[in-house]
């Protein structure tokens, strides 16, 4: 029987659709739109995640060979993404820094931008078994779903627009929000195929625990020095640990998930 993966595309697509409603809220207010950093996030998220929708059209038509051709341009997109991750986590940083100020979201971006590296690492040594290795690449997805729905609901939702300081509270509430809907969606895709969706129940961890670990650092006082920390890799060479880095990880993730058969070739030339 055809696979048509009805849920999943509709899946991504929503991704997208929530993903461009959150970066235009980078065009209101006074902040001028995105700056450059931001513009490279942009282009190379969505890049990703049109990647993955692709992918996943390609499977649910039967093309494997063209889905595997098209599946190489994994070790361009994925190392781009990382460095620009990276690069954006430590902007982040680098701009509160300077003010000595705490950068409130460093610990989510440094979480996720370790998190998507190994969700993508973990999809490519596993991806003999295409039902986990689906599941870790759709995993990064809601990842970027949840940003994006933190995003959306802090720009145009009214319940949690900060209007002063005695609204701030708002802005954990949509974080909480985000979090909870990106929970129960992996949630739902996991009791679809629970067999092999054990990536979903990971990714839905991984939203939670930033969230613990963002008030455990803020409760320790460290959030500051953290801050001063990651500012400190410095923008160029945050990029260049990303891409190089990444790309290196890539090559183990394809060395460790090759056929056994092509293993032993290899190891006899």
């Amino acid at each position: 029987m055809k696979q048509t993966y009805p849920l999943e595309i509709g899946f991504l697509v929503l991704v997208i659709v929530v993903s461009l409603v959150g970066f235009s809220s980078l065009y209101g207010g006074d902040t001028g739109g995105p700056n450059g950093y931001q513009y490279l996030h942009i282009i190379t998220n969505l890049a990703w995640l049109a990647l993955l929708l692709c992918q996943l059209v390609l499977i649910s038509q039967r093309r494997f060979q063209r889905h595997r051709t098209i599946g190489t341009a994994i070790f361009v997109a994925g190392p781009i993404l990382l460095a620009s991750l990276t690069l954006l986590t430590v902007h982040s940083a680098a701009k509160d820094a300077v003010l000595g100020r705490p950068d409130v979201l460093v610990v989510q971006n440094v979480m996720f931008t370790l998190q998507i590296a190994l969700l993508v690492f973990l999809a490519f040594a596993l991806r003999r078994n295409r039902k986990v290795h689906g599941a870790l690449l759709l995993g990064t997805a809601l990842m970027f779903l949840v940003i994006a729905l933190f995003f959306s609901f802090i720009a145009y939702v009214p319940r949690y627009q900060i209007e002063g300081p005695e609204t701030f509270y708002r802005f954990g509430e949509a974080a909480q929000m985000s979090a909870l809907i990106g929970g129960i969606i992996g949630l739902l895709f996991f009791l679809k195929d629970w067999r092999s969706g054990w990536p979903w129940i990971m990714v839905t961890a991984f939203v939670f625990l930033d969230g613990y670990l963002q008030v455990t650092v803020d409760q320790a006082g460290r959030t500051v020095s953290l801050t001063q920390t990651v500012a400190s890799i410095g923008r160029l060479r945050a990029f260049a640990l990303g891409l190089i880095g990444f790309l290196a990880l890539l090559g183990v993730a394809w060395r460790v998930g090759a056929p056994k058969r092509a293993k032993r070739v290899v190891d006899r030339i």
